[in-house]
């Protein structure tokens, strides 16, 4: 595996050299190229003034921030040096607090953080058991490409597991959704079966099967039109919307039904049906 980025954990006196690297394997997306209908030839992008139609060449593109429709003020190059931040190659922690107080959507791309050399292995699991032992997390500071940005730091397994935060004034009010109830509206009834079909429903995590399915159509797709093969469709039906009484109770067997070990208890049936027929006869 192969670090994007080297640096220092720092909290207090207390100094870690440390590697990150992606926790994403980007090697499981699919990407595409765009090609010419009649000669299936690579796609060349221009960039056109919208106005004149004119093409332009890069020295002749500018930024520019639109504080009204149709008003831009222009920003230069030495605009964007002066609030450039010094990079310190260092992940400042702020703080420590409890995970829950962190809200979720917060959380952004994941990443996986790792001792740089035997001699920082030490004090990296330090800080790892520590962390594990306080139920604690870490908040920090580092500046990334010119911009500071706010990282989790929590244990993961033996490891070091970094999160990039985003900043909270970036996330939307729920209330802004259209239709969200006011109050609650459920009835005690429906809310008692609901909570059957939760508990009736509730396992481990690592049992839930999680799969890409589109992402495994879409391969096997391109395996088929490369070897030449019929690529097959499939159409999904409409689910039916029941009343909400009438699916609960109906999930809820369904569910228990799951459940039974139905091969095993039709065999004893089965065996008990044969022992009477031997003493009848």
């Amino acid at each position: 595996m192969r670090a994007i980025w080297k640096g220092h954990i720092r909290f207090s006196l207390v100094t870690i050299p440390i590697r990150i690297y992606n926790a994403i394997d980007t090697a499981q997306s699919i990407s595409f190229n765009l090609l010419s209908k009649e000669g299936n030839n690579p796609v060349k992008y221009e960039k056109r003034d919208k106005v004149t139609g004119d093409l332009l060449r890069q020295e002749d593109i500018v930024k520019g921030y639109q504080y009204e429709p149709g008003q831009f003020v222009i920003i230069e190059p030495d605009d964007f040096e002066k609030v450039k931040l010094k990079s310190t190659k260092v992940i400042e922690i702020e703080g420590f607090v409890n995970k829950d107080e962190v809200h979720h959507t917060l959380f952004d791309a994941p990443y996986f953080a790792g001792p740089d050399g035997e001699v920082a292995g030490k004090t990296y699991s330090l800080l790892c058991q520590t962390m594990k032992a306080s139920g604690k997390v870490g908040v920090g500071k580092v500046v990334l490409r010119d911009r500071e940005s706010v990282v989790l730091l929590t244990p993961h397994n033996s490891g070091i597991l970094l999160y990039k935060l985003r900043y909270p004034e970036e996330i939307r009010e729920i209330g802004n959704v259209p239709n969200i109830p006011e109050k609650d509206e459920a009835e005690k009834e429906q809310l008692d079966m609901a909570k059957m079909l939760v508990d009736s429903m509730t396992k481990k995590f690592d049992d839930i099967k999680l799969e890409d399915k589109y992402n495994n159509a879409l391969r096997e797709m391109i395996s088929n039109k490369i070897e030449g093969r019929e690529v097959v469709s499939i159409t999904e039906e409409e689910p039916e919307v029941v009343d909400i009484m009438t699916a609960l109770k109906a999930s809820i067997e369904a569910a228990k039904g799951s459940k039974k070990p139905m091969e095993k208890a039709s065999g004893v049936k089965e065996e008990k049906k044969e022992r009477k027929a031997r003493k009848a006869s």
